[in-house]
């Protein structure tokens, strides 16, 4: 076939594996499309995700145009330009990856009605998961509500399909001047921040685009996978994969993670245990599972999943919110913690467990505000798994944490930081503390202090909260609404 075709790249920034890109090449020549997305409809993107799409569209167009295409930026509402670019460009097909955000289905929704309506073949597909948020369910049809269950019946269905292999030439379609005066370039977007410029961190930490994603993965693969199960909650350690941005962002599809995997697994090239691989799947489950969560409860990110969370007691502070936001609650893992991710884009996930519990546990603050404080923060923010994650560990979510499981973050530090490493990397004020100190600088002695060059509320803050008064007033809190 040689007819004018459109694929509308969303979060799935990558060549390989991309089935709506590849059904657009087959069909002919390609107008290669990406829409900065200003409407006031849908929840704007947060800053350090917006820095990571710039990167991460950079590398797609030198990839589109090292194939013989072409990545054209707009601004605006899709609503509104991508009909006018389909109609003004001759398009005669137009594909898209599905995505599962309410907003974003009543969008695509509305436009392929649109599109078809006027002539146009609109083809979609799946390439953000293993399983559509639809496609597990119990077994009377309804809705999964527990991981474990859910992840069982995902498995039940079998291996994922293999991946597609990146189009080996993706023709450019030639642009009327009416399309070209749409156009815009990468820093007309005007992506990434300038005064100041807060991303150097993130520059030094990740690099975003698709071949970034295929090298942590390989590189994961062959020596990360090594004592995953055991490691993966070691912030000290480099033992997790990285991958959520990129995943996140579409530069690369978990059929390709799973399959890479699987591979390497057949052929000895893995460096990890079955006990290894098979946690690491599970990660990749739970991200799943999160999406499901997001598809049949459209409201995560606002409203407790569990009813019972509305008559919960929360005590806004904003003072509070600003000093565990900014890493200065006086408690070492938590402020580790929120130091790595101003400065990195990312925190560890069991780090991300801590704090979250922190934040609304002991400091009885609201998981939206810490959940609106990530979405601007992570260079993997992502409606699903954001909002699944603030509202597992506040007790108000699907398949919950219990409110009355409060994580103690001296004991988890102590547990999974034992020798203080991450706390000295993100709080160097602490570093010359013992292993027995750095976790609980307010009850090291004065000579410890002293010789340490610490000076609780002066070098380092005290204790913004005394940590059993805190768990004692957040159970009392819970008793409020336990019997609802």
């Amino acid at each position: 076939m040689t007819e004018r075709a459109l694929h509308w790249f969303r979060n799935d920034l990558r060549l390989a594996d991309n089935p709506a890109l590849a059904a657009a090449v087959e069909a002919g020549p390609i107008l290669c499309l990406y829409i900065l997305d200003s409407s006031s409809d849908r929840r704007p993107i947060g800053g350090a995700s917006r820095w990571w799409l710039s990167r991460s569209l950079d590398a797609l167009g030198a990839a589109l145009a090292a194939k013989g295409g072409r990545l054209v930026l707009m601004r605006g509402d899709p609503a509104v330009l991508l009909p006018r670019v389909v109609k003004e460009a001759g398009i005669k097909l137009v594909t898209w990856n599905r995505r599962y955000e309410a907003a974003e289905i009543a969008l695509d929704r509305t436009l392929k009605e649109d599109l078809s309506g006027n002539g146009i073949d609109v083809r979609t597909f799946n390439g953000h998961l293993l399983n559509e948020p639809w496609q597990v369910t119990t077994t009377t049809g309804q809705p999964m509500k527990v991981f474990t269950p859910y992840w069982r019946a995902a498995r039940h269905k079998g291996e994922p399909a293999a991946p597609l292999g990146a189009p080996e030439r993706i023709p450019a379609l030639p642009l009327p001047v009416s399309v070209k005066a749409l156009t815009l370039s990468l820093a007309d977007l005007d992506l990434e921040p300038r005064k100041p410029d807060w991303a150097g961190g993130m520059r030094s930490t990740w690099t975003p685009g698709e071949a970034g994603a295929v090298a942590r993965l390989d590189e994961f693969i062959s020596s990360g996978l090594h004592g995953y199960a055991g490691d993966r909650d070691r912030p000290d350690r480099a033992a997790t994969s990285r991958l959520s941005p990129h995943l996140h962002f579409g530069e690369i599809g978990p059929r390709q993670v799973w399959h890479a995997l699987q591979h390497a697994r057949a052929a000895g090239e893995a460096a990890g245990s079955e006990q290894d691989a098979e946690k690491f799947l599970s990660e990749i489950g739970w991200r799943e599972f999160s999406h499901h969560l997001l598809f049949h409860n459209p409201e995560l990110a606002t409203r407790n999943y569990d009813s019972r969370f509305n008559a919960f007691p929360w005590q806004p502070d904003e003072t509070a919110l600003h000093r565990w936001q900014r890493g200065q609650t006086g408690i070492p893992l938590v402020d580790a913690g929120m130091r790595e991710l101003w400065t990195t884009g990312w925190m560890h996930n069991r780090v991300r467990m801590v704090v979250a519990s922190f934040l609304t546990k002991h400091l009885l603050q609201d998981w939206r505000a810490g959940e609106a404080w990530f979405w601007d923060t992570l260079v993997d923010a992502d409606a699903a798994n954001n909002a699944a994650s603030w509202q597992w560990v506040a007790g108000s979510g699907a398949d919950a944490s219990p409110y009355f499981r409060i994580f103690n973050p001296v004991t988890q530090g102590e547990t999974h930081d034992p020798k203080g490493s991450y706390v000295r990397q993100w709080v160097p004020e602490l570093a010359g503390l013992s292993d027995g100190d750095i976790h609980q600088p307010w009850k090291a002695s004065e000579r410890a202090l002293r010789e340490a060059g610490v000076r609780i509320g002066e070098t380092y803050p005290a204790p913004l909260v005394d940590l059993a008064f805190g768990r004692q007033r957040a159970l009392d809190a819970f008793a409020t609404i336990r019997s609802g």
